[in-house]
């Protein structure tokens, strides 16, 4: 059975050879660094319950290539009810972290690969698709993490990739050899990639024939020669270094973006699924875009759980869960996040098989719920800002309450409901923080707005899927304008 247990998974990370730069300096052991590790740990909790026979049925799957039961994020969907299954596992992962756990763009991508990479080959006669399956057995058969890839640094937006005065803002290809290809460039805003085995590179964009040398796909190790990591900033981020854990408000588990600089890297044949086919960049873009769209369904509803149950262990701690006010917040909390769920739900339950036999969700309702992601987690967070009340911007640092003579203080002012404990209070307020505007923000507020693309691109997909001829025509019927076919 090819599932690594949570320490094989530490154990796998310390023996690849990455440069990682964090706050200025080289980090030679990026596993216990104490600013990294908590994004580990959210990958390493992804292994740890494949394992747990309440979650298996979430977690694992049945592999189509091998018959083997493999870890769900590395697994083709074959079915709606894989779909179904990949969002509820999201949500469950999102309540056992609070935080990003970093691998759904990857199994995103290896799903959208393979299906345009068969499309390919039957129309121009290519083999992408058996070297990408074989590449996707040996993931599964080694239970990898992979890293998705796509977004560029763009430069200027107002031009195309080859427009672009630096060549290598957007990922391309440089000259090809008899054995592969050399590629430079970088890719940003990267979820997980200093915590994954394999990089897994797209095109960002739908491409031209000028922009051929930009349409490419491959995957590499990630510590291969070549790859350089920069270890992106989160608001927060150096409490870790401070020692204790209150005002850290999730201790134990985070998220983790990183910039991934390609300085003419060597991709071997074998390893490569996309060179100039520049037709099916665009289509390969759409539906990776459509399975992470449907994956915020899940992981954000879980970490939504988190803080809704924060927001009402406050109203418990300050004496103001009987109020009505806190219970109408409470239930619109309930009501955002389950529609959130709802539209994962849905857009899995609708999906179809592609020529490949990969199941790809309905288009139109997975942008549908990313659309949804754009506002509700925000309108969630200001619920639960209200709630908490400002204390949770305010109150002094884990050391001031421990602090031998003014401890006592904190201990006796800030403290609410005579039951509670009022260390008890300030975790759950700093959770709140945590998840509101601390380091958890990054993958609950703002990656909401623009992971899996902005809300225009939502929008413009939705306008193409919207199908309006259609309903005009159903309104003409009822109308009385036209006869019914």
């Amino acid at each position: 059975m090819a599932l690594k247990t949570a320490s094989e998974y530490l154990d796998s990370l310390r023996q690849l050879k990455m440069q990682v730069y964090l706050l200025g300096e080289k980090v030679d052991n990026f596993v216990d660094h104490p600013i990294i590790r908590p994004s580990i740990n959210s990958v390493a909790r992804t292994y740890e319950l494949a394992h747990d026979e309440r979650y298996s049925d979430l977690l694992t799957a049945t592999s189509s290539l091998s018959g083997e039961t493999i870890n769900r994020f590395t697994h083709l969907h074959q079915s709606t009810d894989d779909l179904v299954r990949k969002v509820k596992m999201q949500r469950l992962l999102g309540q056992k972290t609070a935080s990003c756990f970093q691998r759904c763009v990857g199994t995103d991508a290896i799903n959208a690969i393979d299906s345009v990479t068969y499309e390919m080959d039957q129309k121009l006669g290519t083999n992408y698709h058996e070297r990408f399956r074989r590449f996707l057995k040996y993931v599964q058969d080694n239970d990898l993490v992979v890293d998705g890839a796509m977004t560029d640094p763009k430069g200027d937006r107002s031009l195309r990739p080859a427009q672009q005065a630096d060549p290598d803002l957007y990922l391309h290809i440089v000259r090809e050899t008899p054995d592969g290809i050399i590629v430079r460039g970088a890719k940003v805003h990267q979820t997980g990639a200093i915590n994954s085995h394999e990089i897994c590179v797209m095109p960002t964009m739908a491409m031209t024939a000028a922009d051929s040398d930009y349409a490419v796909c491959f995957a590499i190790p990630a510590d291969s020669p070549g790859i350089i990591y920069i270890y992106g900033r989160q608001s927060c981020d150096t409490r870790k270094l401070e020692g204790g854990e209150i005002d850290l408000g999730n201790a134990r588990y985070g998220g983790q973006e990183a910039l991934v600089i390609f300085n003419d890297v060597f991709v071997p044949r074998e390893r490569v699924f996309m060179c100039r086919e520049y037709q099916y960049a665009g289509l390969l873009v759409e539906r990776f875009a459509a399975y992470h769209r449907q994956s915020y369904g899940g992981c954000k509803v879980g970490v939504g759980d988190v803080l809704i149950g924060a927001a009402a262990s406050l109203a418990d701690y300050n004496g103001t869960a009987g109020a009505s006010h806190i219970k109408d917040k409470l239930i619109e909390m309930v009501h955002l996040n389950e529609t959130l769920f709802c539209c994962g739900l849905a857009c899995s339950s609708q999906g179809y098989a592609t020529p490949s036999g990969t199941y790809l969700v309905d288009l139109l309702l997975a942008n549908v719920c990313k659309l949804n992601v754009t506002r509700f987690p925000y309108e969630i967070t200001q619920l639960a800002e209200d709630i908490a009340g400002g204390l949770m911007v305010t109150m002094p640092s884990e050391k001031d309450l421990l602090h031998p003579e003014v401890g006592v203080y904190i201990e006796k002012y800030l403290k609410g409901v005579a039951g509670v404990p009022t260390a008890h209070r300030l975790r759950m307020l700093r959770l709140v923080e945590n998840l509101t505007m601390g380091c958890a923000a990054v993958g609950y507020r703002t990656e909401s707005m623009h992971g899996a693309g902005s809300p225009q691109a939502q929008r413009i997909m939705i306008a193409r899927q919207a199908n309006l001829e259609h309903k005009k025509k159903l309104a003409r019927v009822i109308a009385g304008i036209e006869q019914e076919e």
